[in-house]
């Protein structure tokens, strides 16, 4: 099985704290692994654990002197947000982020959404994003995309890993140091995200990327899988918030609301295809 690390640290400034990482090893094991402070760090692939990577895999960076309180490397932290750059008409949509819930809720008709989601993103040749767990609906969604042949990322902070009980399974599990990073990971790495029926994390996770949206900090499509009519009080709760004009104009809202899980994957396509967040237009509308 190959795991992969991905750079997603910037340059530290010397001198620096080292900073601790996760990393995966093979036969289930997850052994710490720390990048030594004033070193860069790279992208690799790699197809044996990390904790045999030695020192030299990475090179030491220049001394820096400090003008000001502020760090040259927390600029470029700062200035990293999400790429507000607009994505080219007709994008390939190779991955979607899943978000959803570690139960199941008490509607069957949640899970079986989600194995039906799991199954039309392997239909497609789509990568599914998500959680790294192997409970709920996140188990459901997983399994089911793996089941029909389909590519699972699992992106998963170390100390949930027994919480949520990490799927193995996939062809890629990333193991992280914090929630923060895992957010990030699964930003940078999906075309487009999804929201399934879950709790609080799921609920900010979904107003994350809906927030983003709204200040132009990227254009990926966002769906909305009102299952049960499950997400209609929040959606209610977005339609009086731009009422009450927190939500004005030239700052609204963009994203689709869908009632069955067959149509989650065309909304995302068409989104990106034509830059349309096809879907109930009579709800998007409001926003």
């Amino acid at each position: 099985m190959a795991f992969e690390y991905s750079k997603y640290l910037s340059t530290p400034v010397n001198p620096a704290p080292s900073v601790p990482l996760a990393a995966r090893a093979t036969g289930g094991s997850i052994t710490p692994f720390t990048i030594p402070s004033g070193f860069l760090c790279h992208s690799y692939r790699l197809r044996c654990p990390l904790h045999a990577v030695t020192a030299s895999a990475f090179q030491r960076s220049p001394a820096r002197p400090r003008k000001s309180s502020m760090s040259k490397s927390t600029t470029k932290q700062i200035t990293s947000a999400p790429n507000s750059k607009k994505p080219v008409a007709g994008q390939r949509v190779e991955s979607v982020c899943v978000y959803c819930g570690s139960g199941k809720g008490l509607s069957p008709a949640y899970a079986i959404a989600a194995r039906k989601l799991g199954r039309a993103l392997a239909e497609h040749n789509i990568r599914l994003i998500y959680g790294g767990g192997s409970l709920g609906l996140m188990g459901e969604v997983a399994r089911s995309a793996l089941g029909a042949g389909g590519k699972v990322t699992g992106i998963i902070p170390e100390f949930l890993g027994a919480k949520e009980k990490m799927l193995k399974d996939v062809d890629e599990l990333i193991v992280v140091e914090d929630m923060h990073v895992r957010k990030r990971l699964m930003f940078e790495r999906s075309d487009a995200f999804v929201a399934l029926p879950g709790g609080i994390g799921t609920l900010e996770e979904l107003v994350e990327q809906l927030t983003w949206s709204q200040l132009g900090r990227h254009t990926k499509p966002i769906v909305v899988a009102n299952i049960e009519g499950f997400w209609t009080p929040f959606l209610d709760l977005l339609a009086h918030m731009k009422g009450e004009t927190f939500i004005r104009a030239g700052l609204d809202v963009h994203f689709a609301v869908v009632d069955t899980p067959e149509k989650i994957v065309p909304a995302v396509l068409a989104a990106a295809q034509y830059g349309t967040m096809n879907g109930d237009h009579a709800v998007v509308a409001k926003f």
